[in-house]
């Protein structure tokens, strides 16, 4: 039996998927760059042991952690989870799009596509019900966010700025910085996020 560690989701079918994908992914990745699991593990941050379970696929890291492997490894979470392709237009399928966080109350942020790294483009679907919230410790330098708020109030957090983001407004943010979304209302918010990573 498999120990899920830092789980992602409660739902079977997206873990195994999530957990297939990035095991397979840094693996290859990471044997192609000709780095040994201690250089990896130094360059990311990230334990040797926590490493080791992600490419035995018996861990679910956390979207913060994926992050620090993506970056390490100078690809995308997208290129890691499997959404990214080379042809000039690809179909990623509803079936295809992994969820990479759900809160406490049922909530989802859901990768929908990406670029392939180390300049990688994403685009996120979120979902949180009232008094759910996710907090990021930061991306590399030159990351932006665009948000999007479809239903809800999102309240942004960068640093020590908060912004209030009501229903049909939108917000920019340079998350480098320490990081949080949270639904502070009554009603279920639902926003998109595009993140830009530039690296060159």
């Amino acid at each position: 039996m498999k120990t899920k560690v830092n789980k992602l989701t409660e739902t079977g079918s997206d873990i195994d998927y999530v957990s297939a994908a990035v095991s397979a992914s840094v693996k290859s990745f990471r044997q192609q760059q000709k780095l040994s699991l201690d250089e990896l593990s130094r360059r990311a941050g990230v334990s040797k042991g926590m490493l080791v379970e992600i490419e035995k696929g018996s861990a679910n890291p956390s979207i913060a952690i994926l992050c620090k492997v993506a970056a390490a490894l100078g690809i995308s979470v997208a290129d890691i989870v499997n959404v990214t392709a080379d042809p000039l237009a690809h179909l990623v399928a509803e079936e295809d799009i992994p969820v990479l966080w759900q809160g406490d109350k049922g909530g989802t942020a859901r990768l929908l596509a990406g670029t392939q790294g180390p300049d990688m483009i994403e685009l996120w679907r979120w979902e949180m019900f009232p008094s759910e919230q996710f907090a990021s410790p930061g991306h590399p330098q030159r990351t932006y966010e665009l948000l999007h708020v479809e239903q809800g109030e999102l309240t942004l957090k960068v640093d020590e700025q908060q912004l209030q983001v009501p229903r049909g407004s939108s917000a920019v943010a340079k998350t480098a910085a320490p990081h949080s979304y949270a639904n502070l209302g009554e009603l279920p918010l639902i926003f998109t996020m595009a993140v830009a990573e530039i690296h060159s």
